[in-house]
């Protein structure tokens, strides 16, 4: 299991490489710079609102959950 330290440090440099992503697909189709980083800032945003929703609205659904792990490792 990873330590919390590394959860943080995984979740922070996947948003980096994504705020990146978007900020090259967004150059690409405008040609700005200054465009490409608000596309990129308002898609970091929205995707982290969503997925704050996402896990609040799953937290309400006992489907799935149980004392037997999905996995053996």
């Amino acid at each position: 299991m990873d330590t919390k330290i590394r959860l943080l440090t995984k979740a922070v440099t996947w948003q980096v490489a994504g705020f990146f992503t978007m900020m090259l697909i967004g150059f690409m189709f405008t040609g700005s710079v200054a465009a490409s980083g608000g596309i990129a800032f308002a898609g970091s945003v929205a995707g982290f609102l969503a997925y704050f929703v996402h896990e609040i609205l799953w937290s309400k659904v006992a489907w799935g959950r149980g004392g037997v792990p999905a996995m053996k490792r």
